[in-house]
């Protein structure tokens, strides 16, 4: 990391998305053991019921590299999508809560409608938050279209985050108001900025290099390029601490269960990121 820049801050994070209605999930429970993943005509209004902790039940009361290993062998065993699905998975995972015709964009912020997706300047894209480029999985089954960290965002916005790692500091990124951008990191939103954490720390613990892809790792620098690593972890660490899981970012793990059949560990159990990277 260049020595010059860096700043440390951190504003009192937006709370717009957890401030909107909820997504309803009934309390009966998927046959995995897991949550009713709530669907995209649920009336908003209910809060989301407890997490049916059956789902988690080879993890619990574990720690440390044995929780890791459980942990890993729970998530793997999902329904893997194409790269084509994603486009009808995304408009169910992230629909905008106040308006069902719409995405909510991770970087920018902004709801868009769920028909404006393509490569036109305005368009919503795929935005793969583990750049596929860090270790070179593209779009390939598995890793390149995991719903736990494909987004919606704008074309623009997604091509400025390009293949950055995530740390503090830079310049304003246009159409993303909060976010910025340095020649090797990306910062996004206060309001996401857990979100992301959440999501690269799954792909860490998901991928381990056992089924034919890449090994997967946080790691604690910037400017990775292809190896299969991405950072800055003890960044992440904090963001994850500062902006915790809110009402959308749980609905769209249940929504993903209901999709994916599998869900993201640190929504459900926050505290796992200390145990798994102390």
């Amino acid at each position: 990391m260049s020595a010059h820049r860096k700043r440390r801050r951190w504003r009192q994070p937006a709370l717009a998305l957890a401030a909107v209605a909820t997504l309803a999930v009934p309390g009966a429970a998927f046959a995995s053991g897991g949550p009713q993943s709530a669907g995209p005509s649920d009336p908003p209004g209910r809060a989301v019921a407890p997490l049916d902790d059956a789902y988690w039940d080879g993890a619990l009361g574990k720690s440390g590299a044995e929780l890791r290993s459980a942990v890993h062998t729970i998530i793997s065993d999902q329904t893997v999508l194409s790269y084509d699905a994603v486009w009808d998975a995304l408009k169910t995972t992230d629909e905008d809560p106040e308006n069902p015709a719409n995405v909510i964009l991770l970087y920018s912020g902004r709801s868009q409608s769920k028909g404006s997706n393509g490569g036109g300047a305005d368009d919503w894209n795929r935005e793969h938050v583990w750049a596929k480029s860090h270790g070179d999985f593209g779009t390939a089954n598995g890793p390149g279209t995991d719903l736990h960290h494909l987004r919606p965002e704008d074309v623009s916005v997604n091509a400025a985050r390009g293949n950055l790692d995530f740390d503090e500091g830079g310049d304003p990124v246009d159409e993303a108001p909060g976010s910025s951008a340095d020649a090797d990191s990306f910062e996004p939103r206060d309001a996401v900025k857990g979100d992301v954490a959440r999501m690269i720390l799954y792909m860490g613990v998901r991928y381990d290099g056992g089924d034919g892809f890449p090994d997967l790792e946080p790691n604690d620098r910037v400017g990775n390029g292809s190896a299969p690593s991405l950072g800055r972890l003890t960044v992440l660490k904090r963001w994850h601490e500062q902006d915790p899981p809110d009402a959308f970012e749980k609905a769209r793990n249940d929504r993903i269960h209901g999709i994916q059949k599998n869900r993201n560990p640190f929504v459900d159990h926050p505290e796992w990121v200390n145990e798994i990277w102390p």
